[in-house]
């Protein structure tokens, strides 16, 4: 067995990789084992939420633009119009998502390991020892730390005996990329609702020509994964849904799902961790999944790389499970209350009905969109048992600011791209002495005061979220303790001192 791995990732799909991404980004080296032998070359989900495109341009993966913005945010059948169309999910597929991701973590000189299936695993307090299958032969990583990326079917939650309460599916869901004959259907099919399930025809946004189609047919069993999906099978029940024979060309990757809605009691168990489906499953509905798994990344990957390096405890890595397990409770809240919306039929349509009148209310509309696509995620910030003083601001990830510097134009945005929290002095003098210790993990901006910022100083954490407001500028103890609770303490013998920006004159 080789030394000792800082972490290695179990899943290279957009949760896995997203997280690998956050560590090599602060030079954590990091492993990630996938048993896929290649990449998928299909997307499972469609939609990325503006949550998460506000995340990537915090670290400069602006990959997105030309992509076109849903009309509304389907809440089961309903449909939401935000108050701000910018704020609806762009139609962006996951591959095109774990493409981008790929591209950043071969940047950073992460390993994938394509074909290496994880198998085993035995923890202890110093770390956890990964049996890998993998090239015809099984070998052992001993790691500080394991995370489960590895989806729904996750093996490193059953090895590690996660619990996984929740319910079974009672739907039988087939999706595929098809080629579509009749020119009647290639807009679509009309109603998406009958009385035995659902069924829908959108165009695929990466192949030209090809349409998503997907059938689902409620109160009914699904064959077990290592049954494929066939052309005909899927054509039977698309038949069965909505009397129509669909003329099908060409067609590639088929797939089962249902609406089995199960949550991991928590996050961590020791040196072990849950991120993605790994954590949460719920029946398929707008990217739930696909941008709740990269969140739970983002969220997590910092805080990781805090307790490899040394300077985060405990407390810091198990805010993880606190601040990210009710998200993933929502996470599956909306897609069974989606689910309520429609089926069973005698009595999801007056429901139906009374939601869509309510949801032309824009605050109700609101309420849904930010709810339902994590634009209204607001951690809670408490330090010494009492919460931080109020700001409009705080717990909410900060918005794309400009600022002024004395090294020219910048954002906040820019200034999160290495990985490092931000402390905005906006008093309109030099950067706030006492924090230089801090340089390896904290960047200090000297920024003339900005629009929107709402305060004197405002302290911002890795993923974006802002951690502290100190409005007038006098806060310099709760500052210091809200520092210390974020970035630890440090020796100031062995800090990394890094020069501090100062205002623009």
């Amino acid at each position: 067995m080789s030394d000792v791995l800082p972490v290695v990732v179990a899943g290279a799909g957009p949760t896995g990789l997203m997280l690998a991404a956050e560590l090599a980004l602060v030079d954590v080296p990091v492993i990630v084992v996938d048993r896929l032998p290649e990449p998928m070359s299909a997307a499972r989900a469609f939609a990325i939420h503006m949550s998460s495109v506000h995340m990537f341009h915090q670290r400069g993966l602006d990959q997105f633009e030309g992509a076109r913005t849903f009309m509304n945010y389907n809440f089961g059948f309903p449909g939401v119009t935000a108050l701000d169309a910018a704020d609806l999910p762009l139609v962006v597929s996951q591959r095109r998502v774990e493409q981008v991701l790929e591209e950043r973590v071969a940047a950073l000189g992460v390993r994938i390991r394509y074909g290496h299936e994880l198998v085993g695993l035995e923890q202890d307090d110093l770390g956890v020892t990964v049996r890998v299958r993998g090239d015809g032969e099984e070998y052992d990583l001993r790691a500080s730390y394991l995370v489960g990326c590895d989806g729904g079917r996750s093996t490193v939650r059953k090895l590690a005996e996660f619990a996984f309460p929740g319910t079974d599916s009672t739907v039988c869901g087939r999706t595929g990329d098809v080629e579509i004959l009749d020119e009647r259907y290639q807009g679509g099919i009309g109603q998406p609702i009958y009385p035995t399930g659902l069924a829908a025809v959108i165009p695929h946004p990466d192949e030209p020509g090809m349409w998503r189609a997907t059938a689902i047919e409620f109160d009914s069993d699904r064959a077990g994964d290592e049954v494929p999906v066939t052309l005909e099978e899927f054509k039977a029940a698309f038949l069965r849904i909505t009397g129509i024979d669909l003329k099908i060309g060409r067609y590639g990757w088929f797939t089962r799902f249902g609406n089995a809605t199960r949550l991991a009691e928590r996050y961590r168990d020791g040196r072990v961790l849950l991120a993605g489906d790994a954590a949460h499953i719920h029946f398929p509905s707008a990217g739930q999944g696909l941008n709740t798994g990269i969140q739970d990344a983002m969220n997590l990957g910092w805080k990781l790389a805090a307790a490899v390096r040394g300077w985060g405890g405990d407390e810091l890595l198990d805010s993880y499970h606190h601040e990210r397990w009710p998200i993933g409770r929502e996470a599956c809240v909306y897609p069974q209350v989606q689910t309520a919306l429609i089926h069973p039929p005698q009595t999801a349509r007056p429901l139906r009905e009374f939601i869509g009148a309510l949801v032309k209310f824009d605050e109700v509309s609101r309420y849904i969109i930010e709810r339902a696509t994590g634009l209204g995620i607001r951690y809670p910030m408490a330090y010494g048992g009492e919460p931080a003083p109020e700001h409009p601001l705080l717990g909410y990830r900060i918005p794309d600011l400009p600022l002024r510097t004395a090294a020219g134009e910048t954002s906040v945005a820019v200034l999160l791209r290495d990985g490092r929290g931000l402390l905005i002095d906006a008093r309109g003098g030099t950067a706030s002495p006492g924090f230089e210790d801090w340089a390896d993990r904290l960047r200090v901006v000297a920024a003339e005061p900005a629009d929107g910022l709402g305060g004197a100083r405002v302290l911002v954490r890795p993923d974006g979220h802002v951690a502290y407001v100190d409005v007038d500028g006098t806060g310099d103890e709760r500052l210091r303790t809200a520092v210390t609770h974020w970035f630890g303490t440090v020796d100031p013998s062995s800090a990394t001192p890094s020069p501090a920006m100062s205002v623009a004159k």
